[in-house]
């Protein structure tokens, strides 16, 4: 099959299901699995040249709508009559389902399951360890900063919270993303700040900028130290490399009940050669 996948969190999907050697063209931001590296780059997620996509001669298109505009691209799928399916987890099981929907369209829903167990006992080994931790920090995680959008209960990042031994502020929303203002972060004083910008690289993120809010000094988390840029590639995409992302902020809030993060080692589990 010739598929042409239309954001990142897809894309390292097929990856994860070693499926990314049908790939033949991506969007602008993906940056895993390595494989795609070379491929026709095709737009931003919310600016698909759809003339490009129809040019691949695509099978399939794993469209998206895990940001608000791609709506936009869904259309222009339908305008060519572009064979598609559209993917839009919000939540860890979601994931799963993604993977049996695309190992489905695909006709590879035996190597689909193969993922989804994979990818599922990793969580339940990470929900075994949460069960150890005694404290549990509250966590404010900064998805923009004005306005503020910040994950919900709703939200993948309140389960990696979990997993992690940590408890999201805004988990008692029940909404995936929740749009709110400091003074409410702020009367949170959550134990961790985690800046994880989405679209942003973290070298670009200032968490210095943080001490000139409002209020700021008198929040636990900056007095002690513990606003941290997280990466945007491990948090803020809704695909199997939530699962890296868990592993380091579990050492990180939990390092003796958490093994250390190794970048390699996860990059073998993900490749499935662990």
């Amino acid at each position: 099959m010739r598929i042409v996948s239309l954001s990142p969190s897809n894309t390292e999907l097929l990856g994860f299901m070693g499926l990314d050697r049908f790939i033949v063209g991506v969007d602008k931001y993906t940056d895993w699995p390595a494989s795609v590296n070379g491929l026709p780059r095709l737009g931003s997620d919310l600016n698909i040249d759809m003339e490009a996509v129809e040019a691949l001669r695509p099978d399939l298109v794993l469209a998206s709508l895990t940001v608000p505009g791609m709506e936009k691209n869904i259309a222009g799928l339908q305008e060519r009559n572009l064979p598609f399916i559209t993917l839009n987890p919000k939540r860890l099981s979601d994931i799963s389902d993604c993977m049996i929907e695309v190992g489905e369209a695909m006709g590879e829903l035996e190597r689909a399951r193969a993922a989804k167990a994979k990818y599922e006992d990793m969580l339940a080994h990470y929900a075994e360890l949460s069960r150890r931790c005694t404290d549990k920090p509250s966590l404010y995680w900064e998805w923009w900063p004005k306005p503020v959008f910040s994950p919900g209960g709703g939200n993948w990042l309140s389960e990696i919270s979990a997993l992690a031994g940590a408890v999201n502020v805004f988990a008692d929303n029940p909404a995936a993303k929740v749009k709110t203002d400091w003074d409410d972060v702020a009367g949170r004083d959550p134990d961790y700040i985690l800046l994880a910008w989405v679209g942003v690289r973290e070298q670009l993120v200032k968490p210095e900028s943080i001490r000139t809010r409002p209020g700021s000094e008198r929040l636990r988390a900056v007095a002690e130290d513990r606003v941290r840029v997280m990466e945007e590639s491990l948090y803020c995409r809704p695909s199997p490399l939530l699962v890296a992302g868990l592993r380091k902020l579990g050492h990180m809030l939990h390092p003796d009940v958490y093994p250390p993060y190794d970048a390699e080692e996860a990059e073998r589990w993900l490749n499935g050669l662990l």
